[in-house]
């Protein structure tokens, strides 16, 4: 059984991906996918995922894009438990909650005032980093007296999310001003399953790709 894992190292939604692959005792075969060189515009590629987006998923015909639908979907089809993705309504519910704001909300913003200054040269957006930092107070206030981010029990929700935290902390973004959020931070970075191999490292190419882009 293959389960074929196209991604970038550098991508936050694609480090989500690896963590949970990870958590869940699956093994991907690795596709690194170089988007410059077109690699995600092939017949091939547009068949699996019209969207020509990563990370995609291939697992043996059946494929998916989008990282936190990759996440439900591994923790329904390979999960040993429901722990990481609690089958009771309400606490899934919640899960899902957080999943969509890490997706609309938390990580859009990040993209929203730094991509434009990574890809297209464009002059930081005050307003822009307004929105972001208002994105961590609402997460902070979510993690108020609670462990994790959908709960006092580590989930998929956790996994997106520090995947999301840990690319604006290694930008500078100071996340030490959200006291809830960095006590989570470094608690969650030791206890998600593979943290410095599948995260951190892709957050250094992150970095270093960053730093190429924006050199004056």
């Amino acid at each position: 059984m293959t389960i074929d894992f196209y991604y970038l190292p550098g991508s936050a939604p694609c480090r989500s991906v690896l963590l949970a692959a990870k958590a869940f005792g699956v093994d991907l075969n690795l596709k690194v996918t170089n988007l410059m060189a077109g690699e995600h515009l092939t017949p091939e590629f547009l068949k699996m995922n019209p969207q020509h987006t990563i990370p995609t998923l291939n697992d043996n015909g059946f494929c998916l894009w989008e990282s936190r639908a990759i996440l439900s979907y591994l923790a329904d089809q390979y999960g040993k438990d429901d722990s990481l993705y609690p089958k009771d309504p309400k606490k899934r519910a919640l899960v899902d909650q957080r999943l969509y704001f890490d997706l609309g909300t938390l990580y859009q913003r990040f993209g929203d005032y730094y991509y434009p200054i990574m890809f297209a040269k464009a002059s930081p957006d005050a307003e822009k980093m307004k929105k972001l930092e208002e994105a961590y107070q609402f997460l902070d206030k979510f993690l108020e007296g609670q462990k994790f981010v959908a709960g006092n029990s580590l989930t998929i929700a956790d996994i997106a999310t520090i995947a999301s935290v840990s690319t604006a902390a290694i930008l500078g973004f100071d996340i030490t001003r959200y006291p809830n959020v960095n006590k989570w931070f470094e608690n969650a970075k030791k206890v998600i399953p593979g943290y410095d191999e599948l995260n951190h490292s892709g957050c250094l190419e992150f970095k270093k790709m960053w730093d190429k882009l924006t050199q004056k």
